[in-house]
């Protein structure tokens, strides 16, 4: 029998309003419980019952590692199976397991009776997604539980909460989980003190972001910096992933190229190389280039496996020639286009690998050092980076589509969240 915390035995007593929602810090146990209890529970109660169970994350891929994969563990393939067209059997039901960032998947659920639904990272979702499944909880018995991390003070989750809806709100913090031991909450707290990850992921506050980006790099710039990529033996790296970030630039005349190297089990994220292409007037000097860095990274640091574009009108142009010349070289790699996501996602993969002591620059990388130490947020807007020309930042766009792919696996691994 698990032993639960104090918040988690309150969620249990007290959550069976139409909407049950937990908000609040990173590794509090606001999901520990879901998945060893509550999603079991209210899809069992309501087996042989009209309606459908939804399991409903940011992503299809999201729903597999928060939720899917961790019950699975606990209770078996038998009584959790895989994705596959969207569905999955869970305690002896079909339910659909659907990805609510974009909004076509709307249609998904459109004409849908939802009886269940379990709501992973919420805040993140497509609005209009989340309007369309207000309006499918449609039978007497339905009801959903939600968690997230909070964001902005504008966020539209966060009116949904404080409106009349019949909701059943708990709020954590990091000192709410009684299974962390006292040294890591306060290591953790260090880690993020002065960024708003300290007011989101510590506290699980609503704040707006203002100010410098990436605090832990401008105050500690020297420890993520290093002269070479070698390990704490002072051995070289065998990076498991060379991934290769390209910006375009068109506004500028600038083109960014980022070199990453990935450590095996995604444990940390060095920035190896980098090169700003200017002055080009043709594709092909373009190319010549490209191929001129591509080249010197494999000489320096191994085998490239993956790069990433932007994929603007130019951008798909020049992909497609890069493409056809990196084949008529003879060279092993696919220019794919870049994942862009949302930019606060991006913005969190990095700051929280500076705050785990995870992420470096090579010193030789001066535009990338520059990025990181100039970056601001946008006053005028919500969770954005300033983008008006007065900072640089095609520089992180190319280092983040060299590493946002790979953003599940840095989170789900050594010292994800």
């Amino acid at each position: 029998m698990p032993i639960w915390t104090k918040k988690q035995k309150e969620y249990g007593l007290n959550a069976n309003h139409r909407w049950n929602v937990k908000l609040g810090a990173v590794r509090s146990g606001k999901t520990f419980q879901d998945k060893e209890d509550i999603i079991p529970r209210r899809i069992r109660e309501r087996a042989g019952k009209d309606g459908l169970v939804f399991i409903i994350g940011v992503t299809e891929a999201t729903v597999e590692r928060n939720v899917l994969r961790p019950m699975r563990d606990k209770f078996g393939g038998n009584l959790v199976g895989t994705i596959n067209k969207n569905k999955v059997w869970l305690f002896g039901e079909e339910c659909y397991c659907l990805g609510a960032e974009k909004i076509n998947q709307v249609a998904k659920i459109q004409g849908a009776s939802i009886k269940y639904l379990y709501g992973d990272e919420a805040v993140k979702w497509n609005k209009e997604v989340f309007d369309m499944i207000k309006s499918r909880l449609d039978q007497p018995y339905s009801l959903a539980d939600l968690t997230g991390n909070p964001e902005h003070k504008k966020h539209w989750f966060k009116e949904f909460i404080e409106s009349n809806a019949d909701i059943y709100l708990q709020h954590y913090t990091i000192d709410d989980n009684d299974f962390l031991s006292t040294e890591f909450k306060e290591n953790l707290k260090k880690e993020y003190e002065g960024t708003i990850l300290y007011n989101r992921y510590i506290l699980g506050q609503w704040c707006n972001a203002e100010g410098i980006i990436y605090v832990q790099f401008a105050n500690n710039t020297d420890l993520f910096m290093k002269d070479e990529a070698v390990n704490e033996n002072g051995n070289k790296i065998n990076f498991m992933i060379i991934s290769i970030g390209v910006d375009y630039g068109a506004t500028k005349g600038e083109t960014e190229l980022k070199a990453t190297g990935i450590t095996p089990l995604f444990k940390e994220a060095w920035t190896i190389d980098e090169e700003k292409i200017t002055g080009l007037y043709a594709p092909e000097d373009f190319y010549k280039a490209f191929i001129n860095f591509y080249k010197r990274v494999v000489s320096n640091y191994g085998k490239v496996t993956h790069a990433f574009a932007d994929y603007g009108a130019l951008g798909q142009v020049l992909t497609f020639g890069l493409n056809r010349w990196l084949q008529q070289e003879r060279i092993p790699l696919q220019v794919q286009d870049c994942i862009k996501g949302r930019i606060i996602d991006r913005i969190y993969l990095d700051t929280m690998l500076f705050a785990q002591k995870r992420r470096f620059i090579l010193k030789k990388c001066k535009y990338m050092k520059e990025a990181y130490e100039q970056a601001l947020w946008d006053d005028k807007k919500e969770d954005e980076r300033l983008d008006d020309g007065t900072t640089p930042v095609d520089d992180l766009d190319a280092s983040e589509y060299s590493m946002f792919p790979f953003y599940d696996k840095f989170m789900s691994n050594i010292g994800g969240y």
